[in-house]
């Protein structure tokens, strides 16, 4: 697998997400899944299904795990990429007042995820009266205009909300008694998303089967130009190689015996960086 679908499930305060991720995460599908959530307080797997369980991560006998999003949203993907067997497909829960356009965004910084789309769930019971609401509605609707699939919970498809969601032929409202599942993996989203702000990304790639030192390594990594905001991947180690994990400014090198390619690969926002400028700082490095 060269890409790791991503799908962001979003909707307000409320409007029944964990509901439908408890469904994808029991249901008999066939896809291995992980999905982050923010907590697992509204989880509910079923004791025959728990394979394992820690702190911030559900191992189920499908296969499928739920793991804790936690303080950073790149870490924890990065985390997901590291493994050394990637599920079929990336689920992350957005928070009831999050963006999830803002989420998805992160499918354009890993290079090794795909955007699989953003499924906004909307409350039958409820969804009219918020979307009356002045100082509710604009957060819901911008929800709504991001989606690539809309999902009615808790209820029917009231005739009165129906023309209110159906914006464009082009995406799907589904019920809750709708089978979601096999729409969600054959979802064409097309690009990303964009919001209003939306930045646009350089990728950067290098060779780094030279030599280093740790220490040297993370001197090199800290005085990066300061657009370069993500870099992961290996580096060639007096033994072994040295795993490299960069965001913002967290920067982690931990020793490996083997690696699969000794490169790193970098994200910076356009018009703030190029690809020149980032190989005169990487060649500029101290090799053992």
């Amino acid at each position: 697998m060269t890409h790791l679908p991503l799908t962001v499930i979003g909707g307000y305060l409320g409007a029944g997400k964990t509901t439908l991720i408890n469904r994808l995460l029991t249901e008999d599908h066939g896809k291995r899944l992980m999905i982050m959530v923010n907590d697992f307080g509204a989880v509910n797997i079923d004791a025959a299904l728990l394979a394992n369980a820690s702190d911030d991560t559900l191992e189920l006998t499908n296969g499928c795990v739920c793991c804790t999003m936690g303080a950073d949203l790149f870490m924890a993907v990065g985390d997901v990429l590291d493994r050394p067997v990637w599920p079929d497909h990336l689920i992350i829960e957005a928070s009831g007042i999050a963006d999830p356009a803002k989420i998805a965004q992160v499918a354009q910084t890993e290079p090794e995820l795909s955007y699989a789309g953003i499924v906004t769930v909307v409350d039958a019971l409820n969804a009219e009266v918020l979307l009356a609401d002045p100082q509710i509605a604009p957060q819901i609707q911008s929800q709504l205009d991001v989606a690539d699939l809309i999902y009615v919970s808790k209820a029917d498809l009231p005739a009165s909300l129906q023309s209110r969601l159906a914006q464009s032929d082009s995406v799907p409202v589904l019920t809750q008694n709708a089978d979601i599942a096999p729409l969600l993996w054959d979802l064409q989203p097309g690009a990303p998303v964009s919001t209003p702000g939306h930045a646009h990304f350089v990728h950067w790639s290098a060779d780094a089967s030279q030599v280093m030192q740790r220490d040297a390594l993370i001197a090199t990594l800290k005085r990066r130009p300061e657009a370069l905001y993500r870099v992961k991947g290996f580096v060639a180690a007096p033994k072994g190689a040295w795993l490299v994990q960069v965001v913002g400014q967290v920067v982690e090198v931990t020793s490996v015996d083997t690696a699969p390619q000794t490169s790193l690969v970098g994200i910076a926002v356009a018009g703030s960086l190029d690809t020149n400028s980032i190989d005169q700082w990487w060649h500029s490095a101290p090799l053992d």
